[in-house]
């Protein structure tokens, strides 16, 4: 038997779920789940072990849902997401080190940047 926290710790779509104990069945081996107090040894236990797993890929998609709409409620009142850009100086430093022959992280810690704020202006 196997011991889990909780079955939303085990994954979040019911179909690898589902997936994951028909595995761990056909290797005779039954799950337990401590949060729930979930045996799946028993026809009971499996049956209730589907319907967290639908629960818990419902609460993920409603998770994402409201992520999603806060960063589309935000991007509609002008707020830019992301990190916030580096100066025209500091991109101009960056290049000239660079063109100098310096590596990127002696760059970066020179500036106080990033190794991968200079890595990103390199590139472009």
């Amino acid at each position: 038997m196997v011991a889990s926290w909780s079955v939303d710790r085990l994954g979040r779509s019911l179909q690898d779920l589902v997936v994951f104990l028909g595995e761990m069945n056909a290797k005779g081996v039954d799950l337990y789940l401590h949060q729930q107090g979930l045996d799946t040894s028993t026809p009971a236990g499996r049956a209730m072990f589907q319907m967290l797993g639908v629960f818990a890929e419902f609460e993920r998609a409603m998770i994402r849902e409201r992520v999603n709409a806060g960063l589309a409620r935000a991007k509609a009142r002008g707020k830019r997401l992301g990190r916030p850009p580096i100066s025209p100086e500091q991109e101009a430093a960056i290049r000239k080190a660079k063109a100098a022959g310096q590596g990127i992280r002696l760059i970066a810690r020179g500036l106080g940047l990033g190794v991968a704020t200079v890595h990103r202006v390199v590139s472009a």
